[in-house]
């Protein structure tokens, strides 16, 4: 049972960042909270809006250019703010712990990962050598790592993400706070991981009557897993109160479009069945098929003593002009391998591809390679890593232009200017830099680079998964709209069978490179054959779970 009495109280926190040659700006603006031990207390608003800064306003991380200004901390009944730092270590990472946002980045690649969830139990002299690596390998048992003795020595490449997740939470834990600050645990993980990250938190609160300010830009999440919803917009409190009381009145018209964007509420049939009349409205019933595949397969051959990967076992199917094949599974059931296949970036081991009636063969050079280039063209995961940050957006739409030669310079400089207005970005856009832009530009950015020379196809590999979700809304808006204004085929990658629904019109589900579910949206939504999708359907945050629970069909 939940003490009375607030472990946690932030009383009017006001926080700035002093800039170079420029006025201070206000991060956090008089934001009063309280959380009690065994309760969660979820952060919620975009990119920006001070959720992180908040985070670390409570656990006294913020960078050397940022101070709370105003308001006090009060953590056990002892004010934090002003403390030395020497005295603030003594409860971070021991009192207070914290889950970081990216769990590659938030482990050092040079060292074992049990060493390194023993941090904080050295730093704190809680235990020695022998004691720490005991703890530990009790704790990854905890917290559902198979096999935690052979996890102790392995290195953060060797583990997938949602098992460095685990890492990260058992490395909080160690100390046994009192308090854990959980910055956006779950993000871009796959639906079952999160589902499980959050499953595994939630049993952490009732086993140790724990308190967590979970971070999140999503209010499915947190209207299914907190207790009490904070909503932070340019740092300044605009709701708060019990998750049900703000999920049923939301009060303010931004929370409101938070709610809008969720996957609160959300039913895939009915996703589905829009989608269906969509496409029926627009897409002749004889269209021709843009894409076809025939039992394409691909392994990875044996290297270094390992054995032999089969990243796609066999693949069939047609994508008709206009379409949307959503491919769907988890990491490592070989998404991304096969869109490689079909967009010729990758040989195939056995099988065949074709594009518009061509054979897609896998060259280093030639001109049908560079034909096939001009129809195929990828949009990628993080747009930030994917496009050149030391050249500005017109040089990057420039240059498919260039590389194709399309046009002389006059028409290409036009092209640059209707392909910004196509995505939605100002003309403006096209003089800055991607790091000057925001996460839902550069994404635009991305598509527009993809739609410069003309393309048939767009294979779409995560394009959102990655982003805040009222960006997200209108990226899934912005595709819709380009496929129906320029008759596009999108090949469309995600483990998300939520994102899925609303953009596919047939969907092909894999598992370890197998083809597990094949057929039309609503079909593979409404009615799912196997366990394996009704379980993607069930890790949907917020999803109505009438699909989820469908009996299997004969």
């Amino acid at each position: 049972m939940s003490s009375p009495e607030p472990l946690l109280t932030l009383d009017g926190v006001s926080a700035q960042f002093a800039l170079p040659g420029r006025p201070p700006v206000r991060v956090l603006d008089d934001v009063s909270l309280s959380l009690r031990p065994g309760q969660v207390l979820a952060l919620v608003g975009e990119s920006g809006s001070g959720k992180s800064t908040l985070g670390r306003t409570v656990t006294g991380t913020l960078p050397e250019n940022g101070r709370v200004v105003a308001g006090r901390v009060t953590f056990a009944g002892r004010e934090l703010t002003g403390l030395p730092e020497r005295e603030r270590r003594a409860v971070r990472g021991k009192d207070i712990g914290y889950i970081p946002q990216d769990a590659l980045l938030g482990l050092n690649p040079l060292l074992p990962v049990g060493v390194q969830a023993g941090e904080p139990l050295r730093a704190h002299g809680l235990a020695g050598k022998a004691e720490r690596r005991e703890r530990v390998i009790e704790l990854f048992g905890k917290v559902g790592l198979r096999d935690p003795e052979t996890i102790y020595g392995a290195y953060p490449h060797e583990l997938s993400g949602g098992m460095c997740q685990r890492v990260l939470i058992a490395a909080a834990m160690s100390t046994g706070p009192r308090l854990l600050v959980a910055d956006e645990p779950t993000t871009a993980l796959d639906v079952t991981v999160q589902k499980t990250i959050l499953d595994l938190l939630g049993g952490l609160v009732a086993e140790n009557d724990l308190a967590v300010l979970l971070v999140t830009h999503d209010l499915g999440v947190a209207a299914e897993r907190a207790d009490e919803i904070a909503v932070l917009k340019d740092g300044v409190l605009v709701r708060s109160g019990r998750t049900r009381e703000v999920v049923a009145d939301p009060g303010d018209a931004y929370t409101e479009q938070l709610l809008r964007s969720s996957s609160l509420g959300f039913s895939g049939a009915d996703a589905a069945a829009a989608r269906h009349e969509r496409t029926a409205a627009r897409v002749p019933a004889d269209a021709p098929v843009v894409v076809r595949a025939r039992e394409v397969a691909k392994t990875f051959h044996a290297h270094r003593g390992r054995t032999a990967v089969t990243a796609v076992a066999g693949a069939s199917f047609e994508v008709r002009r206009g379409t949307t094949l959503g491919i769907v599974g988890e990491s490592g059931s070989g998404k991304t391998t096969l869109v490689r296949l079909l967009a010729g970036l990758t040989p195939p081991s056995a099988g065949s591809v074709t594009v518009d009636g061509e054979p897609v063969v896998h060259h280093r050079r030639g001109a049908g390679q560079a034909a096939l280039y001009r129809k195929v063209q990828m949009v990628y995961q993080d747009p930030f890593a994917s496009l050149n940050p030391r050249t500005t957006v017109r040089s990057i739409l420039e240059e498919p232009l260039t590389g194709h030669r399309i046009g002389g310079a006059a028409q290409r400089a036009r092209r640059v200017d209707e392909l910004l207005e196509q995505t939605g970005l100002p003309a403006s856009v096209a003089d800055r830099y991607t790091a000057e832009l925001s996460g839902g530009q550069r994404q635009r950015v991305a598509i527009a680079r993809a739609l410069a020379p003309h393309p048939e196809v767009l294979v779409l590999d995560e394009p959102v998964s990655a982003l805040d979700v009222t960006v997200r809304r209108q990226i899934l808006d912005l595709l819709l709209d380009l496929q129906d204004r320029l008759s596009l085929t999108y090949l469309f990658v995600s483990h998300d069978l939520g994102v899925v629904a609303e953009l596919s019109d047939e969907v092909l589900v894999l598992r370890h490179g197998d083809v597990v579910e094949h057929g039309p949206a609503s079909d593979v939504i409404s009615r799912p054959r196997t366990d394996y999708v009704r379980r993607l359907l069930a890790s949907i945050p917020g999803a109505a779970p009438a699909a989820a629970a469908a009996p299997s069909t004969p």
